[in-house]
Order: structure tokens, then C-alpha cells, then sequence
């Protein structure tokens, strides 16, 4: 999809989608993917199917055995997890190493595991919400890649995103959420997920979904993983608000949110 017009004029650019990703979109979006076509697509890509392999072999997976390849990771994790993974690495790889993005990047990879395996237990798109997850900071790369000088300060200045995106709007005239929400456009990313990304910051702040706010459950799942990871004592608080808003059972959010945050939990401890 095209860049907001308006984002264009600010000449900050948005990467363009690396084509491995391209294609792992269009055999995501085939009703009968085909795990060995998948395997095949990333493991032509030889830098990429290192970067997976790592990740799933990380704490967060807590997997019992050492995995050695693409198709074995499919095996252990299904397919979701690993697209994912890849798109998470291929995400990474889209912006120079920086040593101040390392936060984001691991926080996405947390968040995206989360949303993910909610949206599964909750009926809410997985796909979609597992990569909002990986995409919702994203924007913070882009103005790090457009202003390494001095974007690092503001990281480092602001108490919470709500200060962060009114930093970037007085330097830049956009913040992270807006063009994290342009680079998932471009990148072919669920609507659902766009929006979650294009509002993650204002429902942190409000606990307000925005009148035309659509297919709201991936949002609700954004705000419930970011609970888990920052506020779990308002648990409970949140899935209330969220749960009329979105849809949804109050009580299965909350069980569906104690339980991956269990899982993963138990699997970091195993892969100590």
C-alpha cells in the first residue's frame, strides 16, 4: 500500500518490504500453506534462516532440543511462530544495528509472542495480532534510522510513549505510532494490525479505543500484553475496560492472559 501522502512530505523514509517477506506474505495468505514451500522461501535466504534458527533456539521457546533447521523449527513451533520469527528478523535487518534499538527488538519479539497465542485462545486473528506485536515499535527505528544524531536523546528523555510521540511531533511533525502504523501499510499488514499499531499509545495512555477504530480485538490483545510486560498489577483493570470495547469476555482475556504469561514464563525457566 502507498505511504500516506503526508508522511512522504516530511522526507522520512519508510523501508521498503525485503522480498522474502513478500512472499512469505503471499503463502501466509493461501488457505492450504504449504510448510515445505515456507521452509524452502526462508532457507534460500541464508543470513535469514540463521537469524530464525537462533531466535527459536532462544529462552523465549523453551524448546528441549537444540533446532537445526527451518523445517524442524516449523515441526516444534507450527507455522504462525516461525513466520513470524521471520518476519521479526527480516523487521531487524530493514534498519542498521544499533545498540539503543536492542530494546525494541527484544520487547517486539516478547509482545509478538504473546499477542499471538492470546489471539489464538481468544478467536482473534493470530496472524494479525502475533505481527502488530512485532510491528508496534517499529516506528521508533524509523526516526532512529532518519535522526541517529539526536533521536537516541529522546529515547532516553521520555518517561513513557505518551512524552515520546509529543518529542517526536515538536522535532519531526509525526511520531513513532503514525509511521509504524505507514510502514505496516506498505508492508501489506492485517488492517487490524495497523490500527493496533496506529493507536497502541493513545489506548496505553486512555484505555479509550477511537470511535472508528475497526476490528478491535487485536487492540485489546496489544493493551493486555503491554499489562503483562509493564503493569500486570492493573490486569484486571485493563480486560474490564477492554472488554465491552472490543467484543469481548472479560474473564476469557483474563485467563488467556495469565495463561501465556505462564507459558512463557515456564519456558524462559526451562531454557536457562
Amino acid at each position: 500500500m502507498p505511504v500516506d501522502p503526508q508522511l512522504r512530505a516530511l522526507d522520512i523514509e519508510i523501508p521498503t518490504q525485503p522480498e522474502v517477506l513478500v512472499k512469505l506474505s503471499l503463502l501466509m495468505a493461501d488457505e492450504d500453506v504449504d510448510l515445505q514451500a515456507v521452509s524452502a522461501l526462508v532457507e534460500t535466504d541464508m543470513a535469514l534462516a540463521a537469524a530464525v534458527l537462533k531466535a527459536v533456539n532462544s529462552s523465549m521457546y523453551g524448546l528441549r532440543g537444540r533446532v537445526q533447521t527451518v523445517q524442524q523449527a516449523l515441526t516444534y513451533l507450527g507455522m504462525r511462530e516461525v513466520a513470524a520469527i521471520t518476519f521479526e528478523m527480516g523487521l531487524r535487518a530493514a534498519f542498521p544495528p544499533a545498540a539503543e534499538l536492542e530494546p525494541v527488538w527484544q520487547r517486539a519479539a516478547k509482545r509478538g509472542l504473546l499477542m499471538g497465542r492470546m489471539g489464538q485462545m481468544l478467536g482473534v486473528d493470530p496472524w494479525a495480532a502475533h505481527s502488530a506485536g512485532l510491528f508496534e515499535e517499529c516506528g521508533k527505528a524509523v526516526l532512529y534510522r532518519h535522526a541517529p544524531g539526536h533521536y537516541p536523546a529522546m529515547l532516553r528523555a521520555a518517561g513513557s510513549d505518551t512524552e515520546l510521540c509529543q518529542l517526536e511531533h515538536t522535532a519531526f511533525g509525526v511520531s513513532h505510532d503514525a509511521l509504524g502504523a505507514a510502514l505496516c501499510e506498505s508492508w501489506g499488514l492485517a488492517p487490524a494490525a495497523v490500527a493496533s499499531v496506529r493507536h497502541h499509545v493513545r489506548l496505553q495512555a486512555e484505555l479509550e479505543m477511537p470511535a472508528a477504530m475497526l476490528r478491535r480485538g487485536v487492540g485489546a490483545i496489544s493493551l493486555l500484553a503491554w499489562s503483562l510486560m509493564h503493569q500486570p498489577e492493573r490486569l484486571e483493570e485493563i480486560c474490564l475496560a477492554m472488554a465491552t470495547q472490543a467484543q469481548l469476555d472479560e474473564t476469557l482475556m483474563l485467563r488467556a492472559a495469565r495463561r501465556v504469561a505462564e507459558q512463557l514464563q515456564n519456558a524462559e525457566s526451562h531454557g536457562r
